[in-house]
């Protein structure tokens, strides 16, 4: 199925963001510069999606052994209404240490959606609202530059193996090997 765009240009993942970490501090993409970011988009209030990638991710980071040393994992909120920095932080703290949670401005949360062409919205429910959003995790390399996305459907076993082989290449000095890994976009614009 075919996704076109209102002007018919697909657009790359820029992984661009001006945001506030759970502990208060100013980010932008340039603070992680020198490290991969492992970025997934969620929000505190998830009832399933989030706490299970979130589970999958740390897994996948503690199977990945020192390699996960030059990985920032970040976790960037959809529903900046309700998490502030420190809903972020006592969120992440408890269950997943390993994750900075990101948050900012309704408007720098779009940003940083735009960026990574993360899709969400908010939707009326009995406990308030609920944000459907992508279940996508992201990787981006030490420059700033996209390398690769990974589904919520990806068993760990998979996520594992395919971070492993990017870097060990990168750590070989030859660079990640992405051809093969799923581009985020295939050319004619749909969605793997």
């Amino acid at each position: 199925m075919k996704h076109p765009h209102v002007d018919g240009v697909i657009r790359p993942i820029r992984g661009t963001f001006d945001l506030v970490d759970h502990e208060g501090r100013d980010v932008t993409e340039q603070t992680y510069r020198g490290k991969y970011v492992l970025v997934f988009f969620g929000f505190t209030r998830c009832k399933m999606i989030c706490p299970r990638a979130l589970s999958r991710l740390t897994g996948v980071l503690d199977r990945l052994g020192t390699l996960a040393d030059g990985i920032e994992p970040l976790y960037i909120t959809v529903d900046p209404a309700r998490d502030t920095p420190e809903v972020m932080k006592a969120f992440l703290t408890h269950a997943y240490p390993r994750f900075t949670g990101l948050t900012g401005t309704a408007s720098q949360i779009e940003q940083a959606k735009a960026s990574f062409r993360v899709f969400a919205r908010k939707v009326d429910d009995a406990q308030g609202y609920q944000m459907p959003h992508t279940a996508f995790s992201y990787l981006i390399d030490p420059a700033g530059n996209y390398l690769a996305h990974f589904t919520d459907a990806l068993e760990e076993h998979e996520m594992v193996e395919r971070l492993s082989r990017l870097l060990s290449d990168a750590a070989a000095g030859q660079g990640p090997n992405t051809s093969r890994l799923p581009s985020a976009f295939t050319p004619d614009g749909d969605v793997p």
